[in-house]
Order: structure tokens, then C-alpha cells, then sequence
């Protein structure tokens, strides 16, 4: 019996052992399949969308063309006293006749004031003129001191009424047409000449601002309170018709580097013309008090080349003006934004993509008829 024993017990012993040798190859095989399911991270494949979201000007984050801010540019400077660098006509003729009239004109006369007032001070005080002198008035004096200012005002209204007449000169008929419109708080915007599409913009808020579902603003999006959700699309050299109303209150639509202040008024349509001169991205504000969140309502406007400014329209659902207005895709890689220079990788990416999508850019079509 107890031979019996333990030849069954030495069996046992020996299939404990079998399974236990067995088990431990079952388990290795599990690390090794789940190991690379961990590492394989498929992040790789959705990340290709937002590279190309970041190089294709039509897939930009705010459905505007990728393009770096410059910080010196279309936007309050910190220090900077002056008013801010001019793009258009326009505005650069009103920068000279402040810097080059204005100022010169007006710091002359207040130090000459301030002179006489020192002159008074010390010749005519009490201590020096115990008796007041009865002179009424000065024949000359009288006639300097009214002649002078009124050569000095002519002399200022000449460029004045040039300035004002070249504010709100008519577009001409080739001009974009852009209708912006006031809202409590934000704007809306209509192109009438290229298909009447319309874009919302809103001022994007704070990383802690923001609820759930919202962008928050990022330095790409522009500064703080100035950048919104989606941007005004312009191009450079095409003169723009600017028309402005309002569906509330009366706002004011102002671009300080256009020298762009328009009143949006409800009931009322008011117009105004300008070209700009160069690509970039310009910050504006409603300049009119408007209510409680008036602070809260930017205009963010790019300027672009009109080859990309077709491309953005065709992207948009509108149309350009005559068939053979769409440009070809113009590339927007990292290098690109940064030189102005398209690639042959862009534009091949915006050809490949079917005439049904505009949201990716300009069809072949559109693009060889452009060509």
C-alpha cells in the first residue's frame, strides 16, 4: 500500500509539474500580443489630418488660410505711442498728415502758448505792474491774432478734404464686396458678390473661460480679447467695397491699420472703399458703445493673395466672379507660410481631392480655368 502511495503521489507531483511548465509559456505569449497593442499606438493615422489641417490654407482651425501673426503688425504694440503701421492708401495718407502736419502744427502752437503764458506770468504780474495799463485794444495784435489762426486752418484743410474725399471715394466695380454686420455681441459677415455665402465670428475666450465643447484662444489665434472663431477673408490689391448695418443697436466696424471706422446702424446701410496693400492678419474692435459686452466683439481680418482668397471662396460654398476667376491651389506648408511660397506637395493634395468637397479647396477644374 504504501508502495502504491507513493507511486501515485509521484504522478501527481509529476502532472503539477507538467501544467505548471505549461502555464508559464500560455502567459508569455499574453505580455508579448498585449505589448505591441499598448506601443502600436494608432495615434499616428489620426494625426495625419491635423498635419494636414495645419499645411492646406483651406483647413485651418477657424476655416481661414494658414498664416503666422505678426506681432508688430495690425494690432496694438505694448510702448508704441504712434499710430499703428498702415496698409491701405488711405490710411498712410492720414498717417503723414498726422505725423507731418498734425503734430509739428500743434506742438508749435502749444509751446508758443505756453511761452506767452510764461511772458504774462513774469512781465505783467502784480509786483511789476503796480497800475494796470487802460490799453483797449491793438490794431496789429488784433489783426495777427485772428489772421494767423486762419492761414493756419486753411492751410490744414486743404489735405484734410483730400483725406476725407479719398475715405469715401466709390469702389469700383471690380471691388469685393464685403457686408458686415452688428450683432449684441459679435458680427456677421456677407459676401454679395461672391455667391452671398455668410460667416459668424465671435471672440474666442480664455483657456479658463471656456465651457464644454468651446476653443479656447491660443497664440496662433491672436491676442487676448482680439481674436475670434473665424476671420474675414480679404485679398491684397483688390479694392473692397466695405458695407455696414446693424440687426440691434448701432455699432462701428474699425480696423485701425485700414483707417477703417464705419457705423453700423440699424435701418441703414453705410459704405466705404479701400485696398490692402499687404498680406497679413489685422485685429479690430467695435468702436461704438453697443451694451454690456461691448468690449467682447473683435474683428479679425486676413489679408491673403486673391490666387488663395478664390481658393477660400470656393472652399466656402461661393462663387468668383466670372468662370474663370478660381486660382490654382496654393500650398500652405510650415515653409510656405512662412515665405509666401507654394510647394508642389500642396498643391497636389488640394488636386487630389474630388470637385464635391469644397471644403478642402478649389477643383482641378476650377484651378486649370483659373491657370
Amino acid at each position: 500500500m504504501i508502495g502504491m502511495k507513493s507511486i501515485v503521489m509521484a504522478a501527481g507531483l509529476a502532472m503539477i509539474g507538467t501544467g505548471a511548465v505549461q502555464a508559464a509559456p500560455q502567459a508569455a505569449p499574453v505580455v508579448t500580443v498585449t505589448k505591441p497593442e499598448v506601443a502600436a499606438a494608432p495615434v499616428a493615422a489620426p494625426a495625419a489630418p491635423a498635419v494636414t489641417a495645419a499645411t492646406d490654407p483651406m483647413l485651418a482651425v477657424d476655416g481661414a488660410p494658414a498664416m503666422a501673426i505678426d506681432p508688430t503688425i495690425g494690432q496694438p504694440v505694448p510702448g508704441h505711442i504712434s499710430l499703428q503701421p498702415q496698409v491701405t492708401k488711405t490710411g498712410r495718407q492720414a498717417a503723414w498728415f498726422h505725423n507731418a502736419l498734425l503734430m509739428p502744427v500743434i506742438t508749435v502752437i502749444s509751446l508758443f502758448v505756453l511761452a506767452l503764458l510764461g511772458l504774462v506770468i513774469v512781465r505783467f504780474r502784480r509786483a511789476k505792474n503796480p497800475v494796470a495799463s487802460r490799453t483797449s485794444h491793438n490794431t496789429i495784435l488784433e489783426v495777427a491774432w485772428t489772421g494767423i489762426p486762419v492761414l493756419i486752418l486753411l492751410g490744414l484743410a486743404l489735405p484734410s478734404i483730400g483725406l476725407l474725399q479719398a475715405q469715401y471715394k466709390p469702389a469700383p466695380k471690380n471691388a469685393v464686396v464685403l457686408k458686415a454686420i452688428g450683432n449684441q455681441w459679435y458680427w456677421s459677415y456677407e459676401y454679395p458678390g461672391n455667391g452671398g455665402f455668410s460667416i459668424t465670428s465671435n471672440m474666442l475666450k480664455e483657456a479658463n473661460e471656456v465651457g464644454k465643447g468651446e476653443r479656447a484662444r491660443t497664440a496662433i489665434d491672436g491676442p487676448r480679447l482680439l481674436a475670434t472663431d473665424a476671420r474675414v477673408v480679404l485679398p491684397v490689391g483688390v479694392p473692397v467695397r466695405l458695407i455696414t448695418t446693424s440687426n440691434d443697436v448701432i455699432h462701428s466696424w474699425e480696423i485701425p491699420a485700414f483707417w477703417i471706422k464705419l457705423d453700423a446702424i440699424p435701418g441703414r446701410l453705410n459704405e466705404t472703399s479701400f485696398t490692402i496693400e499687404k498680406e497679413g492678419v489685422y485685429f479690430g474692435v467695435c468702436s461704438e458703445l453697443c451694451g454690456a459686452r461691448h468690449g467682447y466683439m473683435p474683428i479679425t481680418v486676413q489679408a491673403v493673395s486673391p490666387a488663395v482668397f478664390a481658393q477660400w471662396v470656393k472652399a466656402k460654398g461661393g462663387t468668383m466672379p466670372g468662370n474663370g476667376a478660381a486660382a490654382a491651389p496654393v500650398a500652405a506648408t510650415p515653409a510656405a507660410v512662412a515665405t509666401g511660397e507654394p510647394t508642389a506637395v500642396g498643391n497636389a493634395a488640394a488636386e487630389a481631392l474630388p470637385a464635391e468637397a469644397p471644403v478642402a479647396g478649389a477643383s482641378p477644374a476650377n484651378a486649370s480655368a483659373g491657370n
